[in-house]
């Protein structure tokens, strides 16, 4: 039987101080039973990504030290970043591998949900495969309003979150939990530093569309009383403009699903669209680590399906189509999942 295996990536607040990164991260370094495969630290975007694989336990209780440290180290009145965030600790997700299922991930999600509410008084809600609400699935839902109008939000019954106190600690904020399959997080960059054109494109592609407006730019509404949208090309992708750096502009995504939408798809959709709009793809960044299968995919595309390709030759072409040496060198045995687990199965 294969050792139990789970991936947690917490997203952390701070992406400007390698220090404070350092110390939250440091429980992740010493722990025996997990191993710390990625810290991605954005500056522009203020937030650090970190992946760790490990004993489900294990990778429990680190994630639950790194979340003490952080509540103590960042200060979420000082914040400020291109991502939307809500809290220090803005999402901690856990995600089954070998030997691992999505009950035992909804569970793990709970119970650190129980602790860091009970020791650190903060709120928590549940999102994905352990909401207890329907629209707290979505993580964006959940985020919505930000940081900024959270108090205001935590203040109504529909929002009460479902783990610790219902008042807004200023200095922490909010976290969000759950249970989710592997989520890839995948940038595409824009010849252009207008935002307005990375949110135009990304609004095509998404699952969840582009609002429908009158003449006069207003929300249609349709019988219901909610916004009408049109749908996007895309199921299982979340997308949304945003600024790599000042001077480059980015369609920054969340592929729910890579068996349904994958790496290849959103990036020719997005080279079209930014073509069809006089622009072009600079390159693209993958935030985290990816699943080999994903890659695979891809460099099958990319090849044209060949059946005598080796793995590392498929990996090779997926990173040249999808342009991920652009903006630096894209090691493959560090940033797959697979090939980065040290002695995994």
């Amino acid at each position: 039987m294969s050792r139990a295996l789970i991936e947690c990536v917490p997203n952390f607040s701070e992406g400007r101080n390698p220090e404070v990164i350092a110390m939250i991260t440091k429980p992740i370094s010493e722990s025996p039973g997990v191993e710390l495969l990625d810290v991605d630290m954005g500056y522009d975007f203020n937030r650090t990504v970190v992946t760790m694989v490990g004993d489900p336990e294990a990778v429990l209780q680190a994630v639950i030290e790194c979340t003490s440290i952080a509540v103590e180290l960042i200060d979420m009145r000082e914040h400020t970043g291109e991502h939307a965030r809500m809290g220090a600790v803005d999402v901690v997700p856990f995600i089954p591998l070998s030997g691992s299922s999505m009950e035992d991930c909804v569970k793990l999600s709970e119970r650190y949900a129980e602790v860091v509410s009970e020791q650190f008084g903060l709120p928590v809600y549940l999102y994905a495969e352990a909401a207890r609400d329907e629209q707290r699935v979505r993580l964006p839902d959940i985020r919505k309003g930000e940081y900024e109008g959270m108090e205001k939000k935590m203040s109504s019954d529909a929002w009460t979150p479902d783990y610790g106190p219902t008042t807004f600690p200023p200095t922490m904020g909010v976290t969000a939990t759950g249970a989710r399959q592997i989520l890839i997080a995948y940038n595409v960059n824009l010849n252009t530093d207008d935002k307005k054109i990375a949110n135009s494109i990304a609004s095509k592609i998404r699952t969840s569309g582009a609002l429908v407006r009158d003449d006069n730019g207003d929300k249609v509404l349709g019988k219901d009383g909610k916004a009408l949208r049109t749908p996007g090309k895309f199921q299982s992708l979340q997308a949304a403009g945003w600024m790599f750096d000042e001077d480059t502009a980015q369609v920054s995504m969340n592929l729910l699903d890579h068996s349904t939408t994958g790496l290849h798809d959103v990036t020719e959709a997005i080279r079209i669209e930014a073509e069809n709009l006089g622009y072009s793809v600079t390159g693209s960044e993958l935030v985290g680590l990816v699943p080999l299968d994903a890659m695979l995919s891809a460099g099958s595309k990319y090849h044209g399906y060949s059946n005598n390709v080796n793995e590392l030759d498929l990996v090779n072409f997926a990173i040249s189509g999808l342009s991920l040496n652009e903006f630096g060198e894209f090691d493959p045995q560090t940033s797959i999942i697979e090939w980065a687990i040290s002695g995994g199965e």
